[in-house]
């Protein structure tokens, strides 16, 4: 009932663990597959390992969490000798990299296409990174970083993860896809703010952070409902998806898969599977057998 196909890659269901969350060693993507996820991305890796911000770095309020971790990580190279290959880890495992200059993205892609990853993901869109002019705003840029990428991950799928804090999405999806793109991945997190009105200054030591969790789902709905009007490859419909209903109303926009990150603060490691319970247990309220039946029926 819940059986995907994205890129060719088959998966037991459409929930995918989102880049950033548990996704740093074998151990925790063994761990997230036998919780229920349909696939798993690792946290970005970068041409070197980061230590990231400086504390506070993430605070949660009523409407989700507001993170500007930095992208630590232990880098490619320390990567390549933990994981050694992904390819049999029982579970679909998506590689996601990152680099400063465009070049970067393709060499650190080689190095993970060596992995055998069953899908890249394309990092262009931390919103609290600088990379001097943002790669995620500028569709030539974007083009240019898909097409180093693909030229250097084989056969290996790619997909791009787009940010909201854009003017107009549609036009970097478009130029992504042009570029050779096999997926798009909606959203990463968007741009926000918390004031400590006490101290009378931003709580995180960054200033400005990511949104994700709840608040961010209207947006990434939003976002993957343009989209799926503008391309013809898959997108990977993430931000705040933590029930059953958030990943439906996703797959009604024009989700192939949904990506699920800050949910499992809120309702566990367990929450693919409760995800998936609900999810089936809507379809046969509503008699369904395929996801196929009402992915983008919100454009009709």
């Amino acid at each position: 009932m819940l059986q995907t196909n994205l890129c060719n890659i088959k998966l037991k269901n459409p929930t995918i663990l989102a880049s950033g969350i548990l996704g740093v060693t074998k151990e925790s993507v063994g761990r997230v597959g036998k919780a229920g996820a349909g696939a798993v991305t690792l946290k970005s890796l970068c041409h070197e390992e980061r230590q990231g911000n400086p504390n506070p770095a993430m605070f949660g309020y009523e409407g989700g969490f507001i993170n500007a971790v930095g992208l630590p990580g232990q880098g490619i190279d320390s990567a390549v000798k933990d994981f050694v290959r992904l390819d049999n880890m029982g579970i679909p495992v998506i590689g996601s990299i990152y680099g400063y200059r465009i070049e970067q993205f393709g060499e650190v892609a080689k190095k993970m296409a060596s992995l055998k990853p069953a899908m890249i993901e394309i990092d262009i869109s931390c919103p609290h990174m600088d990379y001097g002019k943002p790669y995620y705003a500028d569709p030539g840029l974007t083009a240019k970083i898909t097409k180093t990428v693909k030229k250097n991950s084989g056969r290996i799928p790619v997909s791009i993860k787009l940010s909201p804090n854009v003017y107009d999405i549609k036009e970097i999806a478009h130029a992504a896809e042009k570029a050779g793109a096999d997926a798009i991945t909606a959203i990463n997190t968007a741009s926000g703010m918390v004031i400590d009105i006490d101290a009378r200054k931003p709580i995180l030591a960054n200033k400005i952070g990511g949104i994700s969790g709840p608040a961010l789902k209207p947006i990434a709905v939003r976002c993957v409902y343009e989209i799926y009007e503008t391309v013809k490859i898959p997108i990977i419909g993430t931000g705040g998806v933590t029930y059953g209903k958030d990943a439906i109303e996703m797959i009604m926009a024009g989700a192939a898969c949904v990506g699920i990150g800050t949910g499992i603060y809120y309702r566990g490691i367990g929450v693919f599977k409760k995800v998936c319970g609900e999810m089936q247990d809507w379809m046969k309220k509503n008699n369904l057998k395929s996801l196929n039946e009402i992915r983008g029926c919100a454009h009709k």
